[in-house]
């Protein structure tokens, strides 16, 4: 696998580098450098991949997940105001994989995003929960837009409800673990999730008008 992925990534550099995470990406929205973006991102090609073949299943999939997504991080990474880079970059990843698996099987349901709106302290803003199996043609195009709006609301908050949210809802990894995985404190952790929650109901509310 690696040396398939060495030909894949010949455009990445292969430099290295003592700056943090924070430094190479501030130097990079700055200058538009992506030989700095790439060494930022060759430290974390590793767990990219690892997300990648959860959701696909398959090694060729997955390496292309991975080049997908740097070429993804050209213009998010400008965009975004990320504070932490690491867990941002993997709810870029698995964001990436649920939108490819739903292009291929756009009525199937895929697991994460369902106990995100089934979970016991979830949003409900779905009215009440598709059947996995049992679909008729209006509820998958209305699981669909719902989807395609969550998506995009996501998007839309600050990079720490954004990375709490999905850890919490999506990856189902309590406060504790959200605080080990983010380095925020768990009254941070709270705050960005009971935030970002209103927000993404504001937001999937407006989209619906």
């Amino acid at each position: 696998m690696q040396e398939q992925m060495q030909v894949k990534t010949n455009t990445l550099s292969n430099s290295t580098s003592s700056d943090t995470d924070e430094m190479l990406l501030e130097a990079y929205k700055a200058s538009g450098d992506l030989e700095l973006l790439s060494t930022l991102y060759k430290r974390y090609m590793g767990l990219v991949y690892s997300i990648c073949l959860k959701y696909f299943k398959q090694a060729p999939a997955s390496e292309d997940g991975v080049m997908d997504i740097f070429e993804q991080l050209i213009e998010k990474a400008k965009k975004h105001d990320i504070q932490h880079f690491k867990p941002w970059l993997g709810m870029v990843a698995r964001n990436h994989c649920l939108m490819q698996l739903r292009k291929k099987s756009p009525d199937s349901v895929v697991r994460p995003e369902k106990s995100f709106m089934q979970s016991e302290d979830a949003l409900h803003l779905s009215g009440e929960a598709y059947a996995p199996f049992e679909l008729s043609d209006t509820q998958a195009q209305d699981k669909e837009v719902l989807l395609t709006s969550m998506e995009k609301c996501l998007e839309a908050l600050v990079s720490q409800q954004q990375i709490c949210i999905q850890l919490f809802y999506l990856e189902q990894k309590c406060y504790q673990q959200v605080a080990e995985m983010t380095g925020f404190a768990i009254e941070k952790v709270r705050s960005y999730i009971q935030n970002g929650r209103r927000n993404l109901k504001i937001c999937m509310e407006k989209d619906k008008q």
